[in-house]
């Protein structure tokens, strides 16, 4: 009889020490698609690169992820979803990435402006205004060259 009563206190117990150490998270992130084979490619890439949970919805462009902060990080799933062809909120896919996907997952991208544009723009460059400091340690500049300057 008195396991009877041992045991929901045991399952409660587990419950709960599961629920803190566990350090799930959950977050929305904007990520560009068309239709349901990117949902797959997308939804596949960031459980590979250790989301638990992943749903990307191709009408609001957006995936829903949880995952242990331990384990991996919204960085580390972008960068796997960016590698198979699909622009996120922080990171690029490459061309030859994105020219890799069927054709009708191809979504207009948008065309990048670096922020060298910027920093170049400027006689001296600064941490402020500009994340990549190759430009200013480019004293010739030729890193705007790319952009026509």
């Amino acid at each position: 009889m008195k396991t009877y009563k041992l045991f929901p206190a045991f399952v409660f117990a587990l419950f709960i020490s599961t629920a803190i150490f566990a350090q799930t998270t959950k977050e929305a992130i904007k990520v560009n698609g068309e239709c349901g084979m990117c949902k797959k490619k997308i939804e596949k890439a960031a459980k590979a690169s250790g989301a638990t949970v992943a749903s990307w919805s191709p009408d609001t462009k957006v995936l829903q992820v949880s995952y242990n902060a331990k384990k991996t990080s919204s960085d580390k799933i972008q960068k796997a979803i960016a590698a198979v062809g699909y622009d996120t909120e922080k990171y690029a896919a490459t061309e030859e990435a994105y020219n890799n996907l069927d054709e009708c997952c191809k979504y207009e991208r948008k065309t990048s402006t670096t922020n060298n544009d910027k920093c170049c723009d400027m006689e001296k460059c600064s941490k402020e205004n500009c994340k990549d400091m190759n430009c200013c340690k480019d004293k010739d500049k030729s890193c705007c060259q790319k952009s026509g300057k």
